[in-house]
């Protein structure tokens, strides 16, 4: 449960908040399940405290510093986080449906079962974070860095990853399902047994990429880089290959 002097203390003001941490770096700080919804806290020192099973919905959390906070289970609705500094942070099961997380970075964070369903994370840096069975339905991730960032069993279908970087990312098994990923960069990707029907892969970089076993029915590869690929025994029923770079690709059990 939250400790209430320092619950106390953060609705005071973000300024004495501010102030007060200053003067005690070291204290350890519990807001667990506290109830903070539409609270303005832009621009706060929020780093390392304890959010777990928070209600922050709809609060202001733009520029915030959440580095290595714990916010498993919390509830985020629509909340605005806009460049805020969420590195490291425990995101585990937490709800951000709706949420605004334009140019937040997201480093190593962990969002294990998170539900990010039509948020807005457009130009986020969310290098090797662990988002393993996240739902991403609908969710904007244009121009985001997802560089070794793992998306095993992650549902993005309908999502916008145009011009994403996802060098070395593990989607493994991922629902890519109407995805737009026109001019991603997906450099030695890792998309084994991938659902990418009807997925806009147009211009993509898929140089070196692992896409064994994957569902490319009805798929848009025009002038996609598909050199020295492992497309064995992926469907390609239906897909649109037109201009596409194949030179070394494996073809082996394709079904064209």
């Amino acid at each position: 449960m939250a400790n209430l002097e320092h619950l106390a203390l953060l609705k005071a003001g973000v300024h004495k908040w501010i102030e007060w941490r200053e003067k005690n770096p070291t204290i350890q700080i519990d807001l667990s399940r506290a109830h903070l919804q539409r609270e303005n806290f832009r621009g706060a020192n929020l780093q390392g405290v304890n959010l777990s099973k928070v209600n922050l919905q709809e609060a202001l959390l733009v520029r915030t510093d959440l580095n290595n906070a714990d916010l498993s289970s919390a509830n985020l609705y629509a909340a605005k986080l806009i460049e805020a500094n969420l590195k490291e942070v425990n995101f585990v099961l937490a709800n951000l449906e709706s949420a605004s997380l334009e140019k937040a970075d997201l480093t190593r964070a962990n969002l294990i079962g998170a539900n990010l369903k039509t948020a807005c994370l457009k130009a986020a840096v969310i290098v090797d974070a662990n988002l393993i069975g996240t739902d991403l339905t609908g969710t904007n991730l244009r121009d985001a860095d997802l560089g070794a960032a793992k998306l095993i069993r992650s549902n993005l279908s309908f999502s916008n990853l145009i011009s994403a970087n996802l060098i070395g990312a593990d989607l493994s098994e991922a629902n890519l399902y109407g995805a737009d990923i026109f001019g991603a960069y997906l450099y030695q990707a890792t998309l084994c047994q991938a659902n990418l029907t009807k997925a806009h892969l147009g211009g993509a970089y898929l140089y070196r990429a692992n896409l064994k076993g994957a569902n490319l029915m009805g798929a848009n590869l025009s002038w996609a880089d598909l050199r020295y690929t492992n497309l064995a025994g992926a469907n390609f029923q239906g897909a649109n290959l037109r201009g596409a770079k194949l030179h070394g690709a494996n073809l082996n059990g394709v079904n064209l």
